[in-house]
């Protein structure tokens, strides 16, 4: 089960927060403060953090940056009423990875927090593969029968996302969210222009394939899938 460690000073809020997370097959973790977070995290595995930014004792932005000092990679949510552009540089400046503005709308959390979870699952695995064609995510490369293929970064993560939940059905925007992030300024049609790019480069791979859900979006499969 994936743990998540919630910081949050607010009692009521917390404790919303943490029955749509558990409705949803998360189990939680409550901290009132940073300091309590950081107590927590020393005695438990933590898969991703939500924290609030205006909270007793210690901070959420500097509960963040001691984490990232320390070495902690985990996913992180930001949640708080500091809306301006500036709040939100000083927390991705302090290491969020992503970040949200209250009145929390809870679906909108959840999403936010699969797509976190998703992006380090990729990150952990590294590679992928299957018949003669291996993905590294460390170099961004793809080697198949025919070679070594070093992709741009966007091209090398979209494939990746796609061939690590063979013949789950992706929407452009879920790739959108989760590939350019939910600020990206791009739209929908980027996604289209990096799947064209990508089938060109592998249109003769025999070990998987892309393919288009029309009105949907996207999914990838493995040979043995197709």
């Amino acid at each position: 089960m994936v743990n998540i460690l919630l910081a949050e000073d607010d009692v009521s809020l917390r404790k919303l927060m943490t029955y749509y997370l558990e409705q949803n097959g998360y189990h939680v973790l409550q901290a009132r403060d940073g300091e309590h977070a950081l107590a927590l995290l020393e005695s438990n595995h933590v898969d991703l953090l939500i924290s609030d930014v205006m909270m007793p004792v210690m901070d959420g932005y500097s509960l963040v940056k001691a984490l990232r000092e320390s070495n902690y990679e985990l996913p992180i949510l930001i949640a708080t009423a500091k809306e301006l552009i500036q709040d939100k540089k000083k927390g991705f400046e302090a290491g969020t990875d992503d970040y949200m503005v209250k009145p929390l709308d809870m679906e909108e959390m959840l999403l936010r927090v699969e797509a976190l979870l998703r992006r380090a699952k990729i990150q952990t695995e590294h590679k992928l593969g299957m018949g003669d064609t291996s993905l590294d995510y460390d170099t961004l490369s793809v080697t198949t029968v025919d070679g070594v293929f070093e992709l741009p970064k966007k091209e090398f993560y979209l494939l990746f996302k796609l061939l690590s939940y063979p013949k789950k059905i992706f929407t452009r925007q879920q790739l959108m969210d989760e590939i350019w992030g939910y600020d990206a300024e791009a739209d929908e049609r980027t996604v289209d222009v990096h799947i064209k790019r990508l089938r060109e480069k592998f249109e003769d791979n025999k070990d998987f394939k892309i393919v288009t859900i029309r009105g949907l979006g996207y999914k990838a499969e493995w040979h043995e899938n197709i």
